[in-house]
């Protein structure tokens, strides 16, 4: 039976890419892959037909050969000899070679990671993973910015063989089972499949002499002391990184990274929102009515004076422009508000009660709220009544 052109069995166009043939290739494998045809019996020798075609197709030189030549350039001696591993005569040949382009794409995780993923390629030593470290500081301090020290428990590199993990500072070795590259491959059936590495688990190199000080992982835990730099106007969830401040790498790995969160505690007197701040005063009740001043705080340990207007009701507003937060990355700083809270004398004496009456009696027209709101409910009453 003649053999089929290989570019038919691919789909793919004469003249077509390398991209464009793996492509075809890949999708041909998943279309006719025999444990998704299971009810075909033609599946695994169309399966293999596919194989062939691409094992040719993607070497570039017997890709030339075969554009020239067409199958005549793999028999008799023509091409030098069949396709990588040969699949003419019914051979099995390196079929986990030829199936490896898709395997990955069928199975995606089951290996633990495809080329350059986790598992794959020579792993000499692991990055240190990065470290989280929660900062409490006040509203002042995040006012002014402030350096703090903090003492963070970490792995670091052991001293005594330098981070490599062998006793003196030694080189570790390939490992002999895996050849450094931290897997191995087991055939298991139709398919090929790469475990890390059990002798090395994944890293690709042994220690012959372990260090004592770290049992050969080449850090030791220890706590450090930093000094960190908190910039004026942080709030809480405020994420300062430190580069190469995290755990040590195992084995001489890179160093991963010190990541810290800020959280700005509550303040007895102010409110934070964003850049601005707020609180509420309270007035006595004869300076809103007369006006006056007041005296209050501002968050860098002033104090300003504040006037009230005469006739001041609870709830009114008033702005300190700039005495707010300054922004984190510079452009000024937020105001501070300033809310009225009109206080009612407590615990009056008879003088004092005397002297309220008579000056409710005197007030009548001086409260057009009250005066307002009754209008409005006079009429809602007389509405009902209808």
């Amino acid at each position: 039976m003649a053999k089929r052109d290989y570019y038919e069995v691919l789909g793919a166009a004469r003249g077509a890419s390398a991209d464009e043939l793996k492509k075809a290739y890949r999708t041909k494998a998943k279309e006719l892959h025999p444990d998704r045809n299971s009810d075909n019996p033609d599946a695994e020798a169309q399966f293999k037909e596919v194989n062939e075609a691409y094992d040719v197709l993607k070497d570039a030189e017997k890709k030339a050969a075969y554009d020239r030549y067409g199958h005549a350039a793999f028999e008799g001696g023509m091409g030098g000899g069949g396709p990588r591993g040969g699949f003419n005569g019914g051979g099995n040949g390196d079929f986990a070679s030829a199936f490896s382009d898709v395997f990955e794409d069928l199975f995606g995780d089951f290996m633990g990671g495809g080329r350059g993923g986790p598992g794959g390629g020579r792993t000499r030593a692991q990055r240190g993973s990065d470290l989280r470290y929660n900062l409490r500081v006040s509203l002042e301090e995040a006012f002014k910015g402030v350096q703090k020290t903090i003492n963070v428990p970490a792995s670091t590199a052991c001293d005594s063989c330098h981070g490599t993990g062998a006793e003196g500072g030694a080189e570790p070795v390939t490992c002999p089972t895996c050849s450094g590259l931290g897997k191995v491959r087991a055939q298991q059936g139709f398919f090929t499949v790469e475990r890390t590495c059990p002798t090395c688990n994944g890293i690709g190199q042994m220690v012959k002499n372990p260090c004592r000080a770290c049992g050969g992982a080449g850090r030791i835990e220890k706590e450090r002391a930093l000094s960190v730099n908190i910039p004026a106007g942080v709030e809480t969830g405020t994420r300062i990184r430190l580069a190469g401040e995290g755990e040590a790498g195992l084995r001489g790995g890179p160093t991963g990274d010190l990541y810290i969160f800020i959280e700005v505690k509550e303040h007895p007197i102010f409110q934070r929102d964003g850049v601005h701040l707020f609180f509420r005063v309270p007035v006595p009740m004869a300076t809103a009515a007369m006006g006056g001043e007041v005296e209050v705080p501002t968050i860098d340990g002033g104090r300003s004076r504040v006037k009230v207007p005469a006739g001041s009701q609870t709830g009114k507003q008033m702005r300190l422009r700039g005495k707010g937060m300054p922004a984190l990355r510079g452009g000024g700083a937020g105001d501070l508000l300033i809310e009225l809270v009109v206080e009612t004398p407590v615990n009056l004496t008879a003088r004092q009660k005397e002297l309220l009456r008579e000056f409710e009696k005197l007030s009548e027209e001086n409260n057009p709220e009250a005066s307002s709101f009754f209008s409005k409910v006079k009429s809602f009453w007389d509405g009902k009544k209808m």
